[in-house]
């Protein structure tokens, strides 16, 4: 009998080699690139730290990184109790339930230049919104949405973001809300608990793995977000620290530090996330071997 060419150990290696050799292409050698330049100085040699001292010394990169920093915190928790609300609310199958659920989950179906363009058009003075509101008689006089400034202009940012992000994090949570077994919760009102601490002792703790992949999924695109500020207010107006490598490199390209300052916050940005997803991931973690002792 003869020996095959190819060992079928090898096989699924040869299989996945073309998408590594893409990634490797495509992402890799990219990012590589990057890396070396947020590292190389404005005349080409070695630095450790200058770029990053440049960065530091950029306008707004101290506010990018509180407006990073405040949105990632407020965003994540407010989309988060919503969302858990809303698969709760949803789970309990009442009438007109799968109704609900199609119109919540719209908002997930847009693109985010549309949403952009919508909510743009809703915060002139002549828009849609302030005609809403002056027409069931909530406020007598239009409201300047667009001279927001601050923390004013960050709040309405987040909520333009929860309204859009909401649902996917909704269907995570309504996910891991389909493996509660019924019989679960009857044996527990058999026992004599009541509804909250049904909730709180066998809805959370079985929502774990569903809570841990949404809140990491939201802190990633959290600390990333920027098209949306961008297309409503434009650049500078809530700086944040994506929107910076966006401004270094399509509004002042031609600039020679422009482009170490864009690949040095995108560097900055990458250590940002993984840092984050790290510590949110070990101190669940941790939790999680605490609850099981």
């Amino acid at each position: 009998m003869k020996k095959p060419l190819i060992s079928r150990g090898a096989v699924p290696y040869l299989l996945m080699g073309p998408a590594f050799l893409y990634y490797a292409i495509f992402w890799l050698m990219p990012v590589l690139e990057g890396i070396g330049e947020v590292f190389t100085g404005l005349d080409g040699g070695f630095t450790l730290m200058g770029n990053f001292r440049l960065m530091a010394e950029s306008d707004l990169f101290v506010q990018s990184v509180i407006n990073t920093a405040l949105f990632a915190a407020i965003s994540v928790l407010l989309q988060y109790f919503i969302a858990l609300v809303l698969a709760v609310f949803l789970n309990i199958k009442f009438k007109f339930s799968n109704f609900l659920m199609f119109i919540a989950m719209i908002p997930m179906a847009i693109t985010p230049t549309a949403v952009a363009i919508l909510w743009k058009t809703g915060l002139f003075r002549d828009g849609w919104i302030n005609s809403l509101l002056m027409g069931i008689g909530v406020v007598k006089d239009p409201l300047l949405f667009m001279n927001a400034e601050g923390f004013s202009a960050l709040v309405l940012i987040i909520l333009i973001d929860t309204w859009t992000v909401t649902p996917s994090v909704m269907i995570i949570l309504s996910a891991g809300l389909q493996g509660i077994e019924k019989e679960m919760r009857e044996a527990a009102y058999t026992f004599g608990a009541g509804k909250w601490r049904i909730f709180r002792d066998i809805t959370l703790p079985i929502l774990r793995p569903s809570i841990m992949t949404s809140i990491i999924l939201r802190l990633i695109a959290a600390v990333q977000v920027w098209a949306i500020a961008v297309m409503v207010l434009g650049h500078g107006k809530v700086p944040f620290l994506v929107e910076r490598i966006a401004f270094y490199e399509d509004i002042i390209p031609g600039v020679a530090s422009s482009g170490k300052l864009a690949f040095t916050y995108s560097f900055t940005t990458t250590v940002i996330v993984f840092a984050v997803t790290m510590v949110y991931y070990r101190v669940s973690k941790r939790g999680s071997y605490l609850e099981a002792a």
